[in-house]
């Protein structure tokens, strides 16, 4: 009916009806192009095509002075299961292996769970489902890799992996609060966060495509930016000093509960490089962490440890020598209103300068200051300024503590302060603050500045070093110096620090111990007090190589607390150790030992069955067979005895004096993981014997 009508009309006609319909066409175009551009949620568009990709650069590593990685970036494993992927008949006939394999890698469950659990996944056709309770590391997903169906891969195994990375320090907690952490909003502690910037590196970006199945791959020419990876940190941190520092103070914590924390520094005495350096705090349940910085950013009243600056500035000053007589008295004085008093029972009566010093007596060193400086007490702080006793260290970590000296132009000077900073209060240090001031008397009045920084490495390059830095060419005169020498000598050979006393090498140094102040007083209403406990010094004293102090602080006591009883067993055993991997500091007594050498072999730990036969084909009779298992030999010029190694189940064993093969063989088939260093027999291990462990735990162990 309407072609008949569009036939009879005219040709203009017929061109308003078509230009009219092109016209709709035309409308409904645009329409439909704006709705697909605008509207539509399932429009294509550029970035369908196109996607930009954020590339992370690699955080750089933190490392010892020589060279060994103290945290490390590493990459980490989460593992997803598509099981819709899986044929059914393959899944049942494998799925006991695929739990088999799960439960091996991830301890968590059985494979009789897993098997439950993979079947529910697969019933219930999940898509994106997660294997295990954690994340693994590389070995542990080539496993996975490895076992039936997922090694199949992504599109016919259904496995899907998702990578990760985490910093892992492979000594475990070694130095864990020197080198510190930093969380993803920037807030964080030690080196890691300090120098953030340096080890993060910058991030780059890169355009990827889409293609045919799905895939994305990089779009060349369109915009990129390579990442530049972080640098990495070389500390000045000597790993078996670190452990030596962190042991032994754990293991002197553990001795009473009287104890809320305590700190030990120890300092190359020539460069002021940091060796080691452990921060324990107690916590409620009576456990210990490093969640709080003693070392430097603690700072308190020191004690006996500032008679040393007392006992200098005196000499400097003329104003008496270490065989000047000074009356102690009977153990009580007054002065001006306040009573100073010694612990030894009935006073010290006479002594000289290096007696008092060697006794630490209170007494004796109120009355030397006050006599040498009551009209001028401003030149006696002002000595104790010029020796750069609070001088701000500018350290290169972040976190130092403001130290102080109370002047005779402030507040708080009264009539009794010269006496009290004559044997440690009214000044205010960081332990140190305390150190560095001591490692400038060991370094003959050279005071260096206290660092952790060596340098900033990019691919092993050196990109910046730091050297070390002065902060005074000479705190007091040479001559002085001896005698300050002589007089931390004497306080270890006569004096309250003789626990540090040994006939191979000699070590100078200084106890103290104060008083801690609670809410503005010394003393609680009822009683109690706060102390801290303290030994500094330096080792070998002929030819001084490190200098350290410990400071140990208790809680609320009614009982007496000793520099001399309980920080300077610390400082000793921490030389000890150090000692036995420098005999050469005593030639004496290496030769000694050459000259008595045993006539049994040193024979290492190891199984007692398989030494027993070496020993007995080498005919050494005097080896006794009482014991079996793994053993620890004891020699002397006569015989050989022998004690059991204790092996128990997630308690790190004592593998020291074992070769490295036997130290492998009993570590590794415990479950441990296991790093070695140099060659030889194990002569440290980290963690310590007795440690409870976990399977897969990290041990490292050191040879020589």
């Amino acid at each position: 009916m309407f072609f008949d009508k569009f036939s009879n009309m005219t040709m203009l006609e017929k061109f308003r009806y078509i230009f009219v319909l092109f016209l709709f066409l035309a409308i409904v175009a645009i329409f439909r192009i704006a709705y697909l551009q605008y509207l539509d949620k399932d429009r294509i568009s550029t970035d369908d095509i196109f996607k930009r990709k954020e590339l992370h650069a690699v955080r750089g590593s933190i490392m010892s002075h020589d060279g060994k990685l103290m945290l490390v970036t590493i990459p980490t494993y989460t593992l997803r299961w598509d099981s819709t992927l899986v044929p059914d008949s393959l899944f049942e006939k494998k799925v006991d292996s695929m739990a088999r394999c799960l439960s091996d890698i991830y301890k968590d469950k059985s494979q009789a769970k897993y098997k439950d659990i993979l079947k529910t996944a697969k019933k219930k056709n999940e898509r994106y489902f997660k294997l295990g309770n954690r994340n693994i590391n590389y070995s542990e997903l080539q496993q996975i890799k490895n076992a039936p169906v997922f090694k199949l891969g992504k599109f016919k195994g259904g496995l899907i992996t998702i990578e990760n990375s985490i910093r892992k320090n492979p000594y475990g907690s070694l130095a864990n609060r020197t080198i510190g952490n930093i969380n993803s909003i920037g807030e964080g502690t030690g080196i890691e966060y300090t120098y953030d910037k340096i080890l993060k590196g910058e991030g780059g970006f890169c355009t990827t495509k889409r293609t045919v199945g799905d895939n994305w791959i990089v779009a060349n020419g369109e915009p990129a930016k390579e990442p530049v990876d972080g640098m990495d940190i070389r500390t000045t941190l000597d790993i078996y000093i670190q452990e030596a520092c962190e042991r032994e103070l754990r293991y002197q914590l553990a001795q009473s509960d009287i104890f809320e924390g305590g700190t030990v520094i120890v300092m190359d005495v020539s460069t002021g490089a940091i060796r080691g350096i452990s921060n324990l705090y107690k916590k409620k349940d009576g456990t210990f962490d490093e969640s709080y910085n003693f070392a430097f950013s603690h700072p308190t009243e020191p004690g006996s440890t500032l008679k040393l600056a007392s006992l200098i500035s005196l000499i400097e000053d003329n104003k008496a020598d270490l065989d000047t007589p000074v009356d102690a008295g009977n153990g009580v004085w007054e002065y001006k209103g306040a009573k100073i008093t010694d612990t030894h029972r009935g006073g010290y009566g006479m002594l000289t300068l290096q007696k008092a010093f060697e006794k630490s007596s209170n007494i004796a060193f109120a009355k030397l200051v006050t006599g040498a400086y009551e009209s001028s007490p401003d030149i006696y702080v002002s000595r104790l300024h010029n020796m750069k006793l609070v001088e701000r260290l500018d350290l290169d970590v972040d976190g130092e503590g403001i130290a102080s000296i109370i002047s005779p132009d402030d507040k708080l000077w009264s009539g009794t302060t010269l006496a009290t900073l004559g044997y440690g209060y009214g000044v205010t240090l960081t332990p140190l603050h305390t150190l560095t001031f001591y490692n400038a008397i060991a370094n003959n009045g050279k005071m260096v500045k206290p660092h952790f920084i060596e340098s900033f490495e990019k691919d092993g390059r050196v990109i910046q070093e730091f050297k070390p830095q002065i902060v005074s060419g000479s705190i007091c005169s040479r001559e002085t110096v001896k005698k300050a020498k002589t007089a931390m000598i004497g306080v270890v050979n006569n004096g309250t620090g003789t626990v540090c006393k040994d006939a191979r090498y000699q070590i100078a140094g200084k106890t103290g111990t104060a008083r801690m102040s609670i809410n503005g007083r010394y003393e609680d209403p009822n009683g109690y007090k706060k102390h801290q406990a303290s030994f500094a010094g330096y080792f070998p004293a002929d030819d001084p190589k490190y200098s350290c102090i410990v400071v140990l602080y208790s809680g609320l006591t009614k009982a007496n607390f000793y520099g001399g009883s309980w920080a300077a067993p610390i400082f000793k055993r921490i030389a000890d150790k150090i000692y036995a991997v420098n005999p050469e500091w005593n030639s004496t007594s290496v030769r000694e030992c050459e000259s008595n050498k045993k006539t049994m072999p040193i024979i290492n730990s190891g199984k007692a069955e398989g030494i027993d036969f070496a020993c007995s084909s080498l005919l050494h009779k005097t080896l006794k067979k009482s014991r079996s298992g793994w053993c620890k030999y004891t020699s002397d010029s006569l015989s050989t005895t022998t004690e059991p190694i204790i092996i128990e189940k997630n308690m790190m064993p004592d593998v020291t004096s074992m070769g490295l093969k036997d130290a492998l063989y009993l570590l590794e088939n415990e479950g441990y993981r296991v790093t070695f260093h140099g060659h030889g027999k194990v002569y440290s291990q980290n963690p310590p014997a007795g440690t409870q462990l976990t399977k897969n735990s990290n041990i490292t162990i050191y040879l020589k």
